[in-house]
Parts: structure tokens; sequence; C-alpha cells
């Protein structure tokens, strides 16, 4: 395996320019200072709380999110692209979704095999024709970039994987933000870092835009499956920066298809819910009727166009792994434009040939389910046993249709701080996209670091930490 593109040092060991300021200060920075604050940022993270839970554990469901204290750092001209990238990408996922749920003209044309849409189970049947505001199904996404040498190029970002449905991760990328403030005032002093504090802010605006009718401002709440959801520390904080009220299914009824919320002053109307449940526990009289987290007639209620669904539902058949490989397809059929990002070289396995390349290459190649998600059910070749390999193998062999393969890409690394000082480990990011009226981001997003020496997994279920990323401003 090549060598990691390293962000912050060129091949010949100098510094790069977007990292010049901050090396600079490191390097008068006395090593028991910045012990210190590693220290004082673990303290931090364990008052307020920042947890995410781990499965597959003993030990218990829930950590701390680790935290690393050296940033990474965008230059202002590479994050423009990269914006721009995903602006079209997600506008061209919206356009499909509607397109799916309406006319399918794109499966019509020919252009995406029309079974791998409307045969996929995440095609939900129950949105045929229902018509939601602005046309806009996926209100925040969290596109997951890469950054790599392949093909000859060098430092190159592409796209591994969309997340429509529930994206999660942005109060950690707010609060990862907010400590290195706390920290290193001075290090902000040095240089102009574009704010992401206006997220939330952000986020509530783009979710008024599309409210039905309302009298006065629109009532938006955010729905979350309660405290034992992994993400839930996000619900609360999300819903406390946007100054709404967290509820839960049973906070919540429907009557004549509008939706209340109970309050002590009796019942409130609900405009637009932000919802953290997946479409199969929304609603126990449209999905599925053991559902204890929704909330019964919320679906009817959405058909009437009486309430708002962020994200709507369905919009799970446009991030599945299946679909990922059809997204330039779509950014050319629906944009009329070439795709500004590039998606990571994918073999379908459900095709013979692409099938037998895979299983002559396993020890190189990254293989994932499609409906797999959070960095389970997946093999990374170069990283598995003989033994690991044999058994993905005959897990392929059984039913290739379920899995995707990709070439292993050494991800970009950038500095973290170890026992010994700093040293290199593989990162990506998630930017988060919000469609409203109009597509906006906050520059930046979540930086997912794997802190295991050699590591290409980043996902935070599975021991990965969180770094502030940095978009420098001209």
């Amino acid at each position: 395996m090549m060598t990691a593109f390293d962000e912050m040092h060129a091949a010949d060991g100098s510094v790069r320019d977007n990292y010049q300021a901050y090396a600079e200060w490191l390097r008068a920075m006395p090593a028991e200072v910045t012990a210190r604050k590693r220290e004082e940022a673990d303290l931090l993270f364990h008052r307020i709380g920042i947890t995410f839970a781990v499965y597959g554990e003993d030990a218990g469901t829930e950590r701390l999110i680790p935290f690393d204290i050296v940033p990474r750092i965008i230059a202002a001209r590479e994050w423009q692209r990269i914006e721009q990238g995903l602006k079209q990408r997600v506008q061209a996922l919206n356009a499909f979704l509607h397109d799916i749920y309406h006319d399918q003209e794109i499966l019509r044309a020919g252009r995406i095999p029309a079974a791998q849409v409307l045969g996929n189970s995440q095609y939900r049947k129950e949105m045929q024709g229902v018509d939601v505001a602005g046309k806009v199904y996926a209100h925040v996404a969290g596109i997951d970039l890469v950054r790599a040498d392949h093909g000859g190029k060098r430092g190159e970002y592409y796209v591994l994987e969309d997340n429509l449905r529930t994206p999660s991760g942005v109060s950690y990328m707010l609060e990862d933000r907010r400590m290195m403030m706390r920290l290193f005032p001075d290090l902000f002093a040095r240089q102009a870092v574009a704010p992401v504090e206006h997220y939330p802010d952000l986020l509530l605006s783009t979710l008024r835009t599309l409210s039905p009718p309302a009298e006065g401002d629109p009532n938006v709440v955010l729905l979350t499956p309660g405290q034992y959801n992994s993400a839930y520390f996000e619900h609360a904080f999300l819903a406390q920066q946007m100054g709404i009220e967290l509820v839960e299914g049973n906070d919540l009824f429907v009557s004549e298809d509008t939706v209340f919320m109970r309050t002590t002053h009796g019942p409130r109307r609900v405009d637009v819910i932000y919802r953290r449940l997946d479409d199969d526990f929304l609603d126990p009289l449209a999905f599925r009727k053991d559902s204890m987290l929704g909330v019964p007639g919320l679906f009817a209620a959405y058909r009437a166009g009486r309430v708002t669904l962020a994200n709507a539902v369905g919009t799970g058949i446009a991030d599945d792994k299946a679909m990922y490989i059809h997204v330039p397809e779509m950014i050319r059929f629906y944009c009329g434009e070439e795709p500004i990002l590039s998606n990571v070289p994918t073999w379908e396995l459900g095709k013979t040939e692409d099938l037998k390349y895979a299983l002559a290459n396993l020890p190189e190649l990254v293989v994932k389910e499609v409906h797999g998600s959070g960095g389970y059910g997946m093999l990374v070749g170069p990283t598995a046993s003989k033994d690991e390999i044999r058994l993905f193998r005959e897990k392929i062999v059984a039913a290739p249709e379920r899995y995707i393969a990709q070439p292993t890409l050494s991800l970009s690394t950038c500095p973290i701080f170890v026992e010994q000082g700093i040293a290199p480990r593989h990162i990506d990011l998630r930017p988060f996209v919000l469609s409203g009226t109009e597509v906006c981001m906050v520059p930046g997003g979540l930086t997912r670091v794997a802190l295991k020496e050699g590591s290409l997994v980043v996902n935070s279920s599975q021991g990965g930490g969180t770094k502030d990323t940095w978009v420098l401003q001209e």
C-alpha cells in the first residue's frame, strides 16, 4: 500500500501552507502545556457527558468520544470545491428521491435498473405520489468524504458514503469547536477560521422554510427514540441549541390529520418534526405495528400535507450502498453536469464479472454490506486474517447481491497527540448539507480519526475519535 497523503506535511517534510501558522504555534508550545490542555479537554468532555454507544463491548454501552486537540485544517480554495461538489450531489439526490416516488423518469430512461430501486427494502411504496414540501426529501445530509491517492491523483477528495436517513455527528462538530476555542483562544487570533457555531440557527431556519402554512412562527420539534438511543446526547443538545422541544412519541398525538404536542397549557399544533427515528418506528398504523416509539396517525397527517417530516419518509433508498454507485449518473441526469466530486471506484458483486474480480482479490479490497452502516458488516482485506477472509468469502458467495467492493484507499492522515508526541493517524470528513428553499452548509464538518496506528476504521461506534475541522478564510 502506498504512503498515505499527509495533510500537514508535504513529501519533502515541509509544512503545507494551510498549517504554517499552526506549526509555528506548536513549535513554541511547551510539551507540558499541551499535556495539561489534553487533560483539561478530557475533563470537560466528562463534565458535558458527550457520549456515544459502543455496541458489543462488555464494559458497558456508553463511552466518551476521544477528542484530539490537533485541528484538521482545510484551505479556503480547497473548501470551495468541496462545497460546490456537495451541493451538486445533494441537489441530485433530492431530485432522484422526488422522481422515483413520482414519474420515475430515470428508471424509464434505463439510466438506473428499475429492479434495484423498486425491489430495494428501503424503497417505500407508501410514498408513491406523496408530495413533500419544496420537493425536499433530505433536509439534513451527512456526506462522508475521504482524501486519498488513487489512479495517479495525489490527495484527491472522494465521496465514500451518503447519509440521508438520520445523519448524526453534528453535535460533536459543534462541541469540538467550542472546546478548541476555550482551550486555545490565541490560536484563533492567528488566522481567520470560518465559524460553525451558527449551524443550529441555520438548521432551524431551513426547517421552518418548508413548514405547512402556520399561524405565526412554525412550531418545530425534535422527535427522539429516547435516552437509550446511541445519539441521544446529540438529540438533546440540538433541541436545546435550536430552542425547540425535545419530544418522544407519546408527547404527540394526531387529530383530524393534524399533529399536536401535549403541553401543560393544552394541545399545541406541531408544524415540522425533525425526526431522529427510523421510518419503521414512526407510525404503528402505517409501518411496524409493534412500534412503541412513534405516533399513531402521523403518516396520514404527513400524506395530507399537514406536517413536514425531516428527513422525509423513504430517503433511505438514496443512501443505500446499492444506489451510491449510481449517484454520478443521477448528477448527469438531473443536473446536466459532470460530478465535481468523484465516487470511490466500486464493484457490484451482483454482477458476474465484478464478483469474479472481487473473489480473486479479496485480500486487497474493502467489502461492504449494501445495507450496512457504522463500520459493521464489512471486510477490510489488507488487515483481515485468512480465516476472516475465508468466512467472508462464504457470505459473499451465498448472496453476492448484498455486497459491494472497493479498493483499499489509504486515507489521508493528520497528526494526533500520542504518548511520544504527535503521530499521523487516518481521518475522514463528514460535512453536513442543509436543504430547504436553498441548499446551504457551514464550512467544515466532523473529522473522525482512527486512533489505532494503521487502522482505517474511523467510526465512533468502533472506537474512533474526533477533531475540530478548520476551514481557513481568505
